[in-house]
């Protein structure tokens, strides 16, 4: 299982332009670590691990780097994607297989990489889903149950985006030139109804339904099934796309 998500992964770290290379495209294997120390990326390096931590690794990751559309005039930036899927791991396959190639198709129709691009394609990959449950609901009431969060962050003409559905964090690094410190900065809120803000909204939003959210076992859910909400896959969204 893990070599299958190492042989997907050099396939995502391949860059697309031909004047600089990454080293060590396979990365490193210990146990159930992956990790690669290093790599090269249109605007710098980079390093990466994933640690399997269910017998079914439900998480999917990419790195890619170069254009952003199908235009030979660009944009060309990275693009990172982190996946981290519940109760199954076919909505994070399937948001790593289409959230990127919708990007793409956008920023094409937009000549250019904006919040609205990164918008529509988080949208068109939801919808996608949404199709394939309801194509496999009859043989596979499982698929209803599954979802993902998706945190993305794109770079792309000197500006940096951030999009989140779910709990997942994008965290800035940032050095403090008077004492070599590194802070580590938020970018991205977390959607879990574990916070009571989330709670909350989610209560605004479903004024009729008082089991919206409930304590089950000591913890927050939703409906008492899962905690983050929004999330691709989830049948409870609280609100849009954080950009």
């Amino acid at each position: 299982m893990l070599s299958k998500l190492m042989d997907f992964l050099s396939a995502c770290w391949r860059r697309r332009s031909s004047d600089r290379k990454s080293s060590d495209v396979s990365g490193k294997k210990e146990g159930l670590l992956w990790y690669k120390d290093a790599g090269q990326h249109l605007f710098g390096d980079y390093s990466m691990a994933v640690v399997q931590a269910n017998n079914l690794l439900e998480d999917q990751s990419q790195i890619e780097s170069g254009p952003l559309s199908f235009l030979d005039t660009g944009p060309y930036g990275t693009f990172v994607g982190v996946y981290d899927g519940h109760g199954g791991p076919e909505t994070s396959r399937f948001v790593c297989d289409h959230l990127f190639q919708h990007l793409k198709r956008f920023a094409t129709e937009h000549k250019s990489m904006s919040v609205e691009v990164i918008r529509k394609a988080y949208q068109a990959t939801e919808e996608g889903f949404l199709g394939v449950v309801t194509k496999q609901w009859p043989i596979n009431p499982q698929i209803a149950a599954v979802g993902s969060c998706c945190l993305v962050g794109v770079i792309c003409g000197g500006s940096l985006y951030i999009a989140n559905l779910g709990d997942s964090r994008a965290v800035l690094g940032r050095v403090v030139r008077a004492t070599g410190e590194v802070l580590a900065i938020q970018l991205s809120p977390e959607h879990n109804v574990a916070i009571e803000s989330v709670r909350q909204e989610m209560h605004s939003l479903h004024p009729d339904d008082p089991k919206i959210v409930v304590l089950k076992h000591n913890v927050w859910r939703v409906k008492g099934l899962i905690q983050v909400s929004p999330s691709v896959g989830s049948p409870f969204r609280a609100t849009d796309n954080q950009l």
